[in-house]
């Protein structure tokens, strides 16, 4: 079950009221502050991925793939 609600303050408001008889544990995630992961052009060798990826042995482009499926 996903419930979304508002943080502030140190309380949490749901955006719809949720009711139980018991205590239960909740995973609270902040999409908002998600770093985002930027390379700059100046920070980026091409010499360095090259060297990197010599013994690599699977394919580039599945890895890039997965990792943006991951990130959404």
């Amino acid at each position: 079950m996903k419930l979304t609600g508002i943080y502030f303050d140190g309380k949490i408001n749901l955006d719809t009221p949720f009711k139980t008889d018991k205590p239960i544990k909740v995973t609270v995630n902040f999409p908002s502050l998600k770093e985002k992961k930027t390379l700059n052009l100046k920070d980026f060798s091409f010499y360095q991925s090259q060297e990197l990826l010599k013994k690599y042995k699977g394919s580039f482009s599945d890895e890039v793939i997965e990792e943006r499926r991951s990130e959404i």
